[in-house]
């Protein structure tokens, strides 16, 4: 975390819950009137355009999300060293996963990169589009999800992944999934790991949207190390978690728990 602290603003208590609160809404405002853009523009422009579009788009929409997060003195993300990453082809980049806001903050910041979703949301009227147009991977099955992720791989895309599945709830580190590795290896690109920091607890596991945590709320990406998975899926796997887990930062505590 950067020892630059934030400035915040003196929002009495009830009034920082509330602009908290608006801040939420317009990303869901935000993310339905982009999704209804997407419904027309998929079938209109040809997939590799629809690609570049729809991907864009998500990322400026959650970079202006994050301006006005700052401009609150409320919520702020220091996510700089993810440009370093943003114009390379084939990558999987895997984080640890402190808070639902972290596909926010890569997103944000890698205009080229996926994420794997559940196939229900993107089937979704309201949800999904967006996620169409951009050509998210789809879960439907390991297998299928396996296959788009190296194709959008092996096209210059990127793929960012949470290899704990949900959000930590054990420390260091939930036990980490295999599916990146399985992909890195199969597409021959390499892994990035990315850490994320954190100084609240806010929206972590079992954290509800209204509730009004410590403030400021501050969130900052490291880059860890770069692997080259080899034939060992599982021991690649392993030494990866082995590797973040040892670089995570503790999670903070619940201030009530």
């Amino acid at each position: 975390m950067r020892t630059e602290r934030l400035v915040q603003r003196a929002w009495p208590l009830p009034l920082a819950w509330l602009v908290l609160q608006l801040l939420l809404l317009g990303l869901g405002l935000m993310s339905l009137t982009w999704n209804g853009v997407a419904l027309v523009l998929y079938p209109l422009l040809p997939r590799p355009l629809g690609l570049r579009v729809g991907r864009a788009g998500i990322a400026w929409g959650y970079r202006l999300f994050w301006a006005v997060a700052r401009a609150s003195g409320l919520l702020h993300m220091d996510a700089d060293a993810l440009r370093a990453l943003a114009d390379e082809r084939g990558l999987v980049i895997v984080a640890n996963h402190p808070s639902l806001l972290d596909a926010l903050m890569l997103v944000a910041q890698l205009p080229r990169s996926a994420c794997v979703m559940k196939a229900s949301l993107m089937r979704n009227p309201f949800l999904g589009p967006g996620a169409r147009l951009a050509r998210y991977i789809r879960n439907d099955s390991p297998r299928q999800m396996v296959h788009l992720a190296i194709d959008d791989l092996r096209g210059g895309g990127q793929l960012v992944m949470f290899p704990e599945g949900t959000r930590t709830t054990r420390a260091p580190l939930n036990s980490f999934q295999a599916g990146f590795a399985l992909i890195a290896r199969r597409a021959h690109v390499p892994v990035q790991t990315v850490f994320i920091d954190t100084t609240s607890p806010y929206l972590g596991k079992g954290w509800p949207l209204w509730r009004l945590p410590p403030l400021p709320i501050e969130f900052s990406v490291r880059l860890g190390r770069r692997f080259e998975p080899g034939a060992n899926v599982a021991a690649a796997v392993q030494e990866i978690e082995r590797y973040m887990a040892t670089g995570v930062r503790p999670l903070p505590r619940d201030p009530d728990s």
